[in-house]
């Protein structure tokens, strides 16, 4: 059973959020139209060439997905996009600021037309505002909802290492849209969805918001380390670095009898809860480092297990993709693309009860012909 069998999503999108949001429906089984330029379509295509010649990007985006090559300038173009969306379910586009309406397809005159239909737009800074039509990628969107200003080192702001102002908005869309053809199935009537990149990323921002914007405490970057929890980040083994995290103060009496094997660290003054930890964090990570750098890693990591202190590696993206969870868990599979068979993630969300959809990434326009005979309108 596929969740999602029956819905169509014709998506005019490009880049991350829109593609992100309309593969989480496919995964589900909707079936998803992708709407492209003619010949060089979605510019995601032409971001790298690492995945056999194809970008790293639309591949992880635009699996299980149909490929309809229009020129939206173009009347007739026009009138074939308004003839899938008059049997469409959902209608979702992230182009810039004002273009959709200039190509003719105002959300409340769609609706007005196909009363059934659910539009979703992802922009930048929202459809109003002093903002709404300023131009928005992911870096920039970072830097006002002030997620660059607390990551990185206290020397160097720094931007994530994945687009999380772009995912952020494709999660808020997928899930909204979701919401919506549930609500769709009490009131019998689509409804139009607005998603803004910076109040998504400013949801994910609710911490350092309420700590620094409300609390009025500094919130300090602090590289690889927890900013407000301590011991809480990497630590030097004998042989390579590993992270630990302690959240409470049991967690850390357990870590000073077993690990550090100095029970009276425990009731060091100094050490006693988490906020004498922070403030006393450089003393208590002398002492950490100390008694670790003499030990392997391997053993670290063994104690830890054993005392159930959270831990990790730092893995590279090779290691992740031979991590050993993923191949127990058969997490892995290939999907086809233009470039033949590579490598994909199964969705994460798993259930015995409904299946997922792992279908080709399709070439540009690679469907726009059977499209056009299945929707073209007969005069």
């Amino acid at each position: 059973m596929l969740p999602l069998e029956g819905i169509t999503v014709v998506s005019i999108e490009q880049a991350v959020a829109a593609p992100f949001a309309s593969r989480q429906l496919a995964d589900l089984g909707a079936r998803v139209i992708k709407v492209e330029r003619p010949e060089v379509g979605d510019f995601a295509r032409n971001y790298d060439d690492t995945v056999q010649g194809m970008s790293s990007f639309f591949t992880w985006l635009n699996r299980s997905k149909e490929s309809a090559a229009l020129d939206l300038k173009d009347d007739e173009s026009r009138e074939f996009l308004t003839s899938m969306l008059s049997k469409a379910d959902v209608f979702l586009h992230n182009l810039a600021p004002g273009a959709i309406d200039r190509l003719g397809f105002q959300s409340d005159e769609l609706r007005e037309k196909f009363p059934q239909l659910i539009t979703c737009s992802i922009s930048g800074y929202g459809e109003s505002g002093s903002y709404m039509n300023k131009k928005a990628y992911d870096l920039l969107i970072q830097c006002e909802a002030g997620a660059v200003s607390v990551t990185g080192t206290k020397e160097t702001p720094s931007k994530t290492g994945i687009s999380i102002a772009d995912i952020s908005a494709g999660m808020y869309a997928f899930s909204g849209v979701l919401s919506a053809i549930i609500a769709r199935g009490q009131t019998g009537k689509g409804t139009h969805l607005e998603i803004s990149m910076l109040e998504t990323l400013g949801e994910w921002m609710g911490y350092p918001m309420y700590y620094e914007g409300i609390g009025g405490k500094k919130l300090n970057r602090t590289g690889a380390s927890h900013a407000s929890i301590f011991p809480y980040g990497p630590f030097p083994t004998e042989d390579r670095t590993i992270f630990i995290g302690i959240q409470n103060n049991r967690e850390w009496q357990v870590f000073c009898e077993q690990i550090l094997e100095d029970d009276t660290l425990y009731s060091d003054s100094r050490f006693l809860d988490n906020a004498q930890r922070v403030e006393n964090q450089e003393i208590l990570r002398s002492i950490i480092e100390q008694k670790l750098q003499t030990v392997p890693a391997a053993e670290v990591i063994e104690k830890l297990d054993r005392a159930k202190i959270a831990n990790a590696n730092l893995n590279d993206m090779k290691a992740f993709k031979d991590h050993p969870q993923l191949k127990d868990r058969n997490r892995w599979t290939q999907v086809d693309s233009p470039v033949g068979l590579v490598d994909a993630l199964l969705p994460p969300i798993n259930s015995k009860d409904f299946d997922v959809v792992m279908k080709p990434i399709p070439k540009v326009g690679e469907h726009t012909g059977k499209l056009r005979e299945e929707f073209t309108i007969t005069k």
